[in-house]
């Protein structure tokens, strides 16, 4: 409501929120953050609406981004819409530790507010345009790790748990050296969420990690390649 809103729109029913719909513009890419309709009501003209207000949100971005789940309907709407669908895997399981390479975590970093601008700089290699406001609200949510090096950088944000909410990177070795460091520093029972095809530097070091391979819903995008190296997250995408 604060950045975006032109972008959040909801839908009633005889005084009764039955839908919601929140959508961003960072430099040039639109964002679909949320968008839900209450069980019940689906299929009854309410999502219609939603979608259309959020796009309009987004009319004058040159790209366009959202993460979808595996449901036909979803997936049916979100292609009419005009987004090409890419599967997305997730990594998860029991972490083996005897696999983390020797030195992990040697050129990473605790970040702070004060790297911003090298944040949004990685996330216009990655992804095309920087979170910009959204840093601020993911430094209140997970910790900031920062790899930057004369041959690359990159960040990722982890949550508490270990989970990685958040990659990006200006080449797959400084990718590869977060993710490592971002398992080394969670549990033992992990995941990794949010991989695409384009990002096989990543499934390739969950299957070193001995972690077990799924498929789980589709990256959306609109005039624009899959991101990478990138994990995406998945409201802030």
């Amino acid at each position: 409501m604060r950045t975006d809103p032109g972008g959040c729109w909801v839908a009633e029913e005889d005084g009764t929120m039955v839908g919601v719909v929140t959508s961003l513009v960072r430099e040039g890419t639109w964002i679909l953050s949320t968008y839900a309709v209450r069980p019940g009501h689906q299929g009854r003209g309410v999502g219609k609406p939603l979608l259309a207000a959020a796009l309009h949100h987004g009319r004058g971005a040159l790209r366009g981004m959202l993460s979808s789940s595996a449901d036909p309907r979803a997936v049916r709407v979100y292609r009419q819409a005009g987004l090409s669908l890419h599967p997305q895997m997730v990594l998860r399981g029991t972490l083996d530790r005897t696999a983390i390479p020797l030195g992990t975590g040697d050129k990473v970093r605790e970040g702070s507010a004060g790297d911003q601008d090298l944040l949004d700089s990685v996330d216009r290699q990655a992804r095309g345009s920087a979170h910009g406001a959204d840093h601020p609200l993911l430094m209140t949510q997970s910790r900031l790790l920062l790899s930057e090096t004369s041959t690359g950088s990159g960040y990722a944000y982890a949550y508490p748990d270990g989970r990685v909410a958040l990659l990006a990177a200006t080449n797959r070795r400084t990718a590869g050296r977060l993710l490592w460091s971002a398992l080394a520093d969670g549990p033992e029972q992990t995941e990794v969420a949010h991989v695409t095809a384009a990002n096989e530097w990543a499934l390739d070091i969950g299957l070193a990690a001995r972690l077990e391979v799924w498929t789980v819903g589709y990256l959306a995008l609109r005039a624009m390649r899959p991101p990478s190296p990138y994990l995406h997250h998945g409201s802030l995408l």
